[in-house]
């Protein structure tokens, strides 16, 4: 079943907060590989002119990651999730993720297309702090393989 493209412009209500946590920072730092001083201490965070230990570049797909199943989750969509690949992720910041955030995420469907028997959802997720900052934009592709490459 092909995805209902009537997702297109559909939005969904804000997430509950989320605390950014020191810890979950240098957890995520340190599975991806990530020595920066500023993401494990917080003394070289201050330093460098944060309030605390600051999140690598890509901390926010463990937020938007878990928010998302707003999406993926409505029947009505037609996604089967047992079909799907990760095909893209870009994100456009306003400024960082720094531990002590508590962000909120608004998830809309910026496009639904079929291309060679699969079908491509992009999402973006607005990251904003619970008082209505913009932190950072969030998009992602998924690709849902045709039928026939089901296997």
């Amino acid at each position: 079943m092909p995805l209902d493209p009537s997702f297109v412009g559909r939005s969904w209500p804000p997430t509950e907060p989320y605390l950014v946590g020191r810890e979950k920072i240098r957890e995520f730092a340190t599975a991806i590989g990530a020595t920066d001083a500023e993401y494990h201490d917080p003394a070289a965070a201050r330093a460098a002119g944060y309030a605390d230990v600051v999140a690598p570049p890509t901390f926010p797909v463990a937020i938007t990651m878990s928010a998302s199943r707003q999406i993926i989750d409505d029947p009505a969509l037609g996604l089967d999730y047992s079909r799907v690949v990760h095909g893209d992720q870009r994100f456009a910041y306003v400024r960082p993720v720094v531990a002590g955030d508590a962000l909120v995420c608004v998830n809309s469907v910026d496009e639904i297309t079929t291309r060679g028997g699969h079908d491509f959802i992009t999402t973006r997720t607005e990251v904003t702090t619970d008082a209505g900052e913009p932190v950072v934009t969030v998009w992602s592709k998924l690709v849902q393989r045709g039928e026939e490459d089901h296997g």
